[in-house]
């Protein structure tokens, strides 16, 4: 019997993996986040955005490991990566904004593989994993199971993804952000500190893959090449909903997870990093005719 003759005969388990995929998705969502964040104000696709993600998982091991309960783990690998990101930003980064945003790929491509090696020596190759301490709650009689710490991070991305709007609609600091990344020349008349805004909404990015690589650690895995799945999937989930556009973010996550889950299924585990990248693909051709069809309708 065929994987897809399972899912017709047994409509449980299509519900077990449609809720499993949009629990996912809430994760990428979280990175996700971060990238269309520093692509909307800074004009940087951030390849380096997994190796964030991972980074995260490691201060919430080292968390769990000095004694403290894991869900310290997730506000200290915020606070930890958020200094992390601002130290990139003051080293790296600020050479790149206002480049070509080809310069930006090649520098934060060349920033991911020495934070993978970095990893790889400080951390060791090992796969590593936290108890999160929370339970599995079992569903429609026990047929249907969900992980606690997986509706945590579902919750988080919801609540995280309305502070960031708050934080960038009331704020001081948020306004600057949104008024540099509408046109950064008036900014700077205005008397923005435009390099500071620069610096604290990179810093910002690296804190919120933080706290998403803190729950990853305690809902799957973490290892020093982890991070390049993640760039793709937050790159993915941007394209797709667009810059500024915090809910059409949330919405893509969840999809992309979902369609994730059902393609791991079908057609095994081993091609579903297949299917993500192909998946990326075809995105991207039909971005591009459809802007091409646009730039034919202006002439």
């Amino acid at each position: 019997m065929s994987n897809l003759d399972l899912l017709i005969q047994a409509p449980v388990l299509s519900l077990q993996l449609l809720i499993d995929g949009i629990l996912v998705g809430a994760v990428f969502a979280l990175a996700a986040y971060g990238m269309a964040l520093v692509w909307g104000v800074m004009n940087v696709i951030n390849i380096a955005q997994g190796e964030f993600v991972m980074l995260g998982g490691y201060v919430a091991l080292f968390v769990v490991q000095a004694g403290y309960h894991p869900a310290l783990g997730v506000p200290a690998a915020a606070a930890v990566m958020f200094a992390v990101g601002w130290g990139l930003y003051r080293v790296v980064i600020y050479r790149v904004v206002d480049k070509d945003l080809f310069i930006s790929l090649l520098a934060t491509f060349g920033l991911s593989i020495l934070l993978q090696q970095f990893a790889n020596q400080v951390f060791g190759a090992d796969v590593q994993t936290v108890d999160s301490g929370l339970g599995t709650r079992f569903l429609f009689g026990g047929m249907v199971t969900v992980a606690e710490i997986k509706l945590v991070a579902f919750a988080a991305a919801f609540l995280l993804g309305g502070c960031l709007v708050a934080f960038l609609r009331r704020s001081r600091l948020g306004q600057a952000i949104r008024a540099t990344a509408q046109n950064a020349r008036a900014a700077r008349i205005l008397g923005i500190d435009t390099d500071r805004v620069y610096a604290a909404t990179f810093a910002l990015n690296a804190a919120i893959c933080g706290a998403a690589g803190a729950l990853v650690i305690m809902t799957w895995i973490v290892h020093p090449y982890l991070g390049l799945v993640y760039t793709v999937r937050s790159f993915m989930i941007v394209v797709v909903a667009g810059l500024g556009n915090l809910a059409a973010v949330i919405v893509a996550a969840l999809g992309l997870g979902a369609a994730e889950n059902f393609a791991g299924f079908l057609l095994g585990a081993e091609y579903q990093a297949a299917f993500v990248f192909s998946l990326l693909v075809v995105i991207l051709v039909f971005r591009n005719r459809r802007l091409g069809r646009q730039r034919k309708y202006l002439k």
